[in-house]
């Protein structure tokens, strides 16, 4: 009952996410001057316990979203942000012009680096497989080591860098991984999944599992499936001076105290 109720948070925070109205503004990507000329930051991001969410009392808060708030405070900017699950949407979000910053860490690959310009990095972590606890010696279900993932059916948020990763694993065990692309939930609902034996495994970021393990203590994410790797916020390939504003301001930012509080306040 405890996960479902859990489940249902989660849910109640997508159903506000999905009805948070989204511009259907196409155009190229606005240079830092026209940022600054029309006032106003758009910036897109995740909804989860790390990022970006609402509290009982309807605060806005998140790891995220707080760096940013103080980043456009500092420039005089009013803020907007969108959250969007689907990691492709926030990439096209981004290259269309809709948004102008990816204001989620993302892991920096040959792929994202491909379509993004990435600000210095905010933060490092890993994807890691999400299970139950091994119940007893007998239970055959519990993967000890990445080896036995072979056979094994991963759900994984849709469109998650996360993708490439097992694919590439895949290739290292010389086996087969099923994978299940899950469009309308985030990671956090896919833990609660696991824990109440909806499904057997899940992968997910390191620092979302860790934060959401106090709800779900019968969870294990000891398992890597990834090497650790440097996450940051991204934006256009043609925003090259609002990138570099944003550097300048995270290299002084990351210094203060008020970054530190952010930092252990949402980062285990």
């Amino acid at each position: 009952m405890r996960y479902v109720l859990i489940a249902l948070a989660i849910a109640i925070g997508l159903i506000w996410l999905n009805s948070t109205p989204k511009e259907s503004y196409n155009g190229p990507p606005r240079q830092y001057k026209e940022i600054i000329s029309s006032g106003v930051l758009r910036a897109v991001t995740e909804y989860n316990a790390v990022s970006y969410h609402v509290d009982q009392d309807t605060t806005l808060s998140g790891f995220d979203y707080e760096i940013l708030r103080e980043f456009a405070q500092s420039k005089n900017l009013k803020l907007q942000v969108v959250p969007e699950m689907n990691f492709n949407e926030r990439l096209t979000g981004i290259e269309n012009g809709r948004y102008d910053i990816l204001a989620v860490s993302t892991p920096i690959t040959s792929r994202t680096s491909d379509t993004l310009l990435f600000t210095h990095p905010l933060l490092h972590a890993k994807q890691v497989l999400v299970q139950r606890k091994k119940a007893d010696d007998a239970d055959s279900s519990f993967i000890s080591n990445q080896l036995q993932l072979a056979g094994k059916r991963l759900y994984v948020v849709k469109n998650s860098p996360a993708l490439l990763r097992i694919h590439n694993l895949m290739n290292e065990i010389a086996d087969t991984i099923y994978v299940e692309e899950v469009e309308k939930y985030g990671p956090e609902q896919l833990l609660a999944m696991v824990a109440g034996k909806d499904i057997d495994y899940a992968v997910c970021d390191e620092t979302i599992a860790r934060t959401a393990l106090k709800n779900f203590p019968d969870l294990d994410i000891s398992i890597d499936i990834g090497f650790t790797q440097l996450y940051a916020w991204g934006v256009s390939k043609q925003s090259t001076e609002l990138l570099d504003t944003l550097n300048a301001w995270l290299d002084a930012y990351t210094k203060t105290k008020e970054y530190k509080t952010i930092k252990n306040k949402y980062i285990p």
